[in-house]
This record gives C-alpha cells, structure tokens and sequence, in this order.
C-alpha cells in the first residue's frame, strides 16, 4: 500500500476519518495530486452533512450557502474564511488544482436532499446520485487530468458507489428521521417514506432490487476501458461492487470495514485495474 501524504497531514487525517473508503483510494493518485483531492473530499463531506447537521432545511441551506461563497471568494481571489477545510479548499482553488463549477454544482446538488417528500422518482434518484457521488468523481477525475469519456464513466461509477451507500445508510437515515428512496419505487413496493422511516426493514425487498439494478450498471460502467490517471476514482468501484452484492444477498455492509474490503482496494490498485 503506497504511504500515506506528507502534505497537508490535518486535512488528510480529516479525510482518513470521515471518508475512510475515498481517502484510501486517493492514496495511489500521484503524492502532488494528493492535497487537492484531499481539499475537495473534505469539502465534500462537509456539504454531504448539511441536512444531518442542521436542525432544519432552512439550516442545512445556510450551511450549503457558506460553502458556496467559501468556493466564490476563492475564485475571486479574496482571501480565505478561517475553518479546517476552507482554507485548504482555498489553497487548492487558488491554484487552479481545482475548477470552482465543480464545487458549485457538488453544493447545489445537495439541495436535493432539502426537498419535502424526498426524491419523487426514479428518475429524480438517479439523478441526485450522478450529481453527488458522480459529480464528485467527476471533479476527483478532472483534478487528476483525466478528460474526454472516461469522465462520464467516472461519473457513472460514483453514482453507483452513491447508491450503494444510500442503501447501506437506509437504517441510519431512517434513525434521523429521513428516507433518500424514491416515491415511486416505494409505491410500487407498498410502502411510504414513513413507513420506512418508523420500520426500516420493511424496506428489505426493495433495497435488494435497488442492489441488483445497481450491480448491473455498475458492470455497464466499468466497461469503458480507463485511463491510468483515472484509478484513484475507479477504485471506489472495488467497493460498490463488494456492498451491492452483499446488499443484494440482504446481507449488511460491515461498518467499519473489514480487511477483506481494503485488501480488495489495496490489490486493485497495486495491479491498477479494477
């Protein structure tokens, strides 16, 4: 397994212990790279909590709204806003390492999340993945260089890691009073956002066929042929495969991982395939 960064050690511990899945994958981007997609995971996590750590979605909007003009005045070259990940975040917009869209849209695909009743449909699920979890592995591959169509594979690879982890986190969401499943696949299934919430193992069957449609894409996915420089991002496929076939088993996903998980990363990555 490739050491861990020198530069930025804060930030990179802040990663390690929040996004514990990306930061290991990240560790076999090349060391220069590594401060910039550290900024922006750490960015990520802070925006992807607004709704948990708010009180209310006019809270969580606040939070989302002090992240975008923390990205804006980057831009704009104003100075940057005393806070752990602000200033680093700064640091690597400043430097061009990362584009300021991308951030921007990252925080406006939150808004999602805000919406009463939660996502109405399939389609509208679907699209808050590819622009969360896709849209940051998206912005993870242009910080790597990567262009062209393998970028819209990234993108469809993040949203099935995104899926897998909305599935996982089912009963935690339930716990905090919030169901991410789809009205209209709820429905279908006979049930509500409610009833979820207050029994979140009705939802057992449904959550084992969103597993399985998403395996299948994650496959379709992963049939473009990657670039090298795109490896630290693919590598998050290793594990969304791993959990969407345990969730479709109905199996749980281990928290924390075990070291089957991160032998399977670490080996991909040594072989740079996935």
């Amino acid at each position: 397994m490739p050491d861990a960064p020198d530069a930025q050690p804060d930030l990179a511990g802040f990663v390690r212990r929040h996004d514990p899945d990306r930061f290991l994958c990240t560790l076999f981007a090349p060391a220069p790279r590594r401060p910039a997609l550290f900024a922006l995971l750490a960015y990520n996590h802070e925006i992807a909590r607004a709704r948990e750590a708010a009180t209310n979605p006019i809270a969580a909007l606040i939070r989302l709204q002090w992240w975008r003009e923390a990205v804006e005045e980057a831009a704009e070259g104003r100075p940057a806003r005393r806070h752990e990940v602000a200033g680093p975040l700064h640091a690597a917009l400043a430097s061009g390492a990362l584009d300021p869209r991308d951030l921007l849209a990252l925080a406006d695909a939150r808004e999602m999340e805000m919406e009463e009743g939660g996502m109405p449909t399939r389609g509208a699920f679907g699209a808050y993945l590819r622009a969360t979890a896709g849209g940051l592995a998206t912005a993870m591959g242009r910080a790597l260089g990567v262009e062209g169509a393998a970028l819209p594979a990234l993108q469809r690879i993040g949203a099935c890691y995104g899926l897998a982890g909305v599935l996982r986190s089912l009963p935690a969401h339930a716990a905090q009073g919030r169901c991410l499943l789809p009205r209209d696949a709820l429905e279908e299934a006979g049930l509500s956002a409610e009833a979820v919430v207050t029994e979140p193992a009705r939802a057992a069957p449904l959550r084992r066929a969103l597993a399985e449609e998403g395996g299948a894409m994650l496959r379709a996915a992963l049939e473009v042929v990657l670039p090298r420089a795109a490896l630290p991002v693919a590598l998050s496929a290793v594990l969304a495969r791993r959990d969407l076939a345990r969730l479709a088993a109905g199996r749980e996903v281990p928290a924390p991982r075990g070291l089957g998980d991160r032998l399977a990363v670490t080996w991909a990555g040594l072989r740079g395939r996935v």
